[in-house]
């Protein structure tokens, strides 16, 4: 039975902080993860070993041990076997669950820790337990239009040869990201699923365009309308409406339609505003009688 430097095995120094040490756990974890090597056993062994020594070295009590005594464990051996036999107590060896982000190391029923570290801290061999790994998170890209996103709606996915149904609220976002709990790869050894997350690309199909929850869109208007006012019927994303036109508008005037725009995201009901910006459309190919009566209304 050999020595085991912990922090050779986790590629840290003595001087790593609590920060290094989860740092380095958490990306070697991922690279040697039973999902993500599957049937691989030189990667099992690697992330046992590697659990193991992010078990002592991320407690302080098993690292300050292990500083003290790791290089001469067998007399570190005797020391608690003598206590234990004076009532003084053993060091306990049970693990508790430790979540490092993707992925989930904690206890369970048979699973197998070095010799030394057994020795060096005792107990372990009478209540062997099994690692438990939380399963692998998946990540989904879906595309919407920005006609469909406008509305709740249903879409199955098929991931990872399963058909998953999801509802897709109204007002979703490009680039927004949802997570689906539990519908990622399974635990291993009676471990928690891992999660989907589904990402949102939306793209715009419409002549408007979206900032959060609001529309906005140019409008033509024709010359005369805008001098003598009227009514225009004008396009929304929830169907045609007519919009009075006030008299002497103006190129660029802005006009504001509350509750016409985007709906507000998980909001029923709730609705951004659509902004209507009249472009005024000069006439052309006019007739000589039009032209006279430019001229003569320019005299006025």
């Amino acid at each position: 039975m050999d020595f085991v430097d912990y922090y050779k095995t986790l590629g840290i120094s003595k001087a790593a902080t609590g920060a290094d040490i989860k740092k380095a756990y958490r990306k070697l974890a991922r690279k040697y993860h039973p999902d993500v090597n599957p049937n691989d056993k030189e990667s099992h062994k690697k992330f046992q070993q590697i659990n193991e020594a992010n078990e002592v070295l991320s407690d302080p009590e098993k690292r300050k041990k292990y500083d003290q005594h790791g290089k001469d464990w067998k007399q570190a051996d005797q020391y608690e076997k003598a206590r234990q036999q004076q009532g003084a107590g053993g060091y306990a060896g049970g693990f508790g669950g430790q979540d490092f982000g993707q992925y989930t190391y904690s206890s369970g029923d048979d699973s197998s820790f070095s010799d030394f570290f057994e020795s060096l801290f005792g107990g372990a061999k009478k209540s062997r337990q099994q690692a438990k790994y939380r399963g692998q998170d998946y990540n989904a890209e879906l595309r919407l239009s920005l006609t469909n996103a406008y509305v709740t709606h249903k879409q199955t996915l098929t991931i990872n040869g399963k058909n998953v149904r999801i509802t897709i609220p109204a007002g979703v976002e490009n680039g927004q990201v949802i997570r689906l709990k539990d519908y990622g790869s399974p635990g291993v050894n009676g471990g928690p699923n891992g999660d989907l997350y589904i990402t949102f690309s939306v793209n715009n199909d419409t002549n408007f365009k979206r900032e959060g929850n609001n529309l906005y869109k140019d409008e033509d208007l024709d010359l005369y309308t805008a001098l003598l006012g009227g009514e225009k019927t004008i396009e929304t994303l929830n169907g045609k409406i007519k919009l009075k036109v006030n008299s002497e508008t103006q190129n660029g005037t802005r006009v504001r339609l509350k509750g016409k725009g985007y709906p507000v995201y998980k909001k029923e009901g709730e609705f951004g505003d659509l902004y209507l910006t009249w472009n005024i459309k000069l006439p052309v190919n006019l007739t000589d009688r039009q032209k006279e009566l430019f001229t003569e209304l320019s005299k006025l």
